[in-house]
């Protein structure tokens, strides 16, 4: 962890680096490459969307723990014809979801399992659920994502400038079509909990994004009055001083997350934890890689097409061609702390060995203690 801290000092200060604006094209490809993967994931398999959306039928059998999932669910598809979602719940009931069926149907799929499962009808519950709350929770949530995103650029142009409200926004769509993509791939059902973790991760990649914007408006103040760094190479310290900020923030938030997706969902098989948790997981990973790779490389190649950013890189890159030798000391990728300051100044005069005081002349000479009479 030492290590880890010390690290992170060094690319804070700027000692070290690594260059990610400069391999912004790769990182484009490669969240190119993924975007397009799920798309066609999504357009291909579709997501699988729960009763909640479709509306149908959920069954649940009393207490009874001769009756297993497989079981369960051959009985169940046999009997509706339709596709069924079985859980075992912890007190030995089973619950069995089948979309798209009427009351009529359930009626008769009710009398069925009854049957099969040598239970009375009655110890079986059978509730409904109709389409039209499913178009109605979608619908609020597609709202609910616009006025988010709205708001999110609203206030990043005022607080920060319009480039980065855009490259914020991009970043979102980037991690919601991947999310939503792994869904598709995956087949995970679509429940009104994978709404909530889909509009939750939304805060969650922006947080990240807001870090890094915050740290380069502080490091591009007069930026144009400094001859030493072009507005890509501070973008890039902006990245670097924060990576290990927002490595730690990503791991801390997966670490619980993780918990819920392979322990809660994998090992106990809750079917609710795994339509919210596989949603969160894959977002705050997607929203800290967009980030880092994709928000701030987006920034600076809008802002290198504003004329006075292209002039300044053309002083800097002439400057360097004059006075090779004087660019070989300069950090990569470093920011001095004024603009205006020449680099000389930069260099501290330590003082060595002991200070001498200035001799007093004739002060209280003859005297013991030194004082006028």
């Amino acid at each position: 962890m030492s290590k880890l801290g010390s690290l992170g000092a060094r690319l804070h200060r700027g000692e070290i680096s690594y260059d990610f604006i400069g391999h912004r094209k790769i990182w484009y490809g490669i969240s190119i490459l993924i975007t397009i993967t799920a798309i066609v994931g999504l357009a291909v398999r579709g997501l699988n969307m729960g009763i909640d959306f479709q509306g149908g039928a959920v069954f649940t059998t009393a207490k009874n723990g001769s009756i297993s999932v497989s079981q369960a669910q051959t009985a169940a598809e046999e009997a509706s014809g339709h596709e069924a979602v079985v859980q075992k719940l912890g007190d030995g009931s089973v619950r069995i979801q089948i979309a798209g069926m009427d009351t009529k149907q359930s009626d008769t799929v009710k009398e069925e399992l009854a049957k099969d499962f040598k239970v009375n009808p009655e110890s079986i519950a059978a509730d409904l659920v109709g389409p039209s709350w499913g178009d109605q929770i979608a619908n609020k949530a597609w709202q609910g994502l616009a006025i988010f995103m709205v708001l999110v650029v609203i206030y990043l142009a005022i607080a920060f400038e319009w480039r980065m409200a855009i490259a914020a926004l991009i970043a979102l769509i980037h991690d919601i079509t991947i999310t939503v993509g792994i869904y598709a791939l995956v087949g995970f059902e679509v429940t009104p909990g994978t709404v909530i973790g889909l509009l939750t991760i939304l805060g969650y990649s922006l947080y990240d994004t807001v870090v890094v914007f915050d740290s380069l408006k502080e490091q591009t103040k007069d930026l144009t009055k400094q001859t030493r760094f072009t507005y890509s190479e501070i973008a890039n310290r902006s990245i670097n001083g924060t990576l290990v900020r927002s490595i730690n923030t990503t791991v801390v938030a997966l670490l619980p997350v993780a918990g819920l997706l392979f322990i809660g969902g994998g090992f106990l098989g809750a079917g609710t934890l795994n339509d919210i948790s596989l949603s969160l997981f894959v977002g705050l990973a997607a929203g800290a890689y967009s980030s880092i790779f994709i928000a701030t490389p987006l920034v600076a190649d809008l802002k290198e097409l504003e004329p006075q950013v292209k002039a300044l890189r053309k002083r800097v890159l002439a400057k360097r061609a004059q006075s090779p030798a004087d660019e070989e000391n300069t950090p990569s990728y470093g920011y001095d702390s004024g603009p205006d300051e020449d680099p000389e100044d930069d260099v501290e005069t330590a003082v060595v060995g002991p200070r001498t005081q200035p001799a007093s002349r004739g002060r209280g000479r003859g005297r013991p203690s030194g004082k006028r009479r």
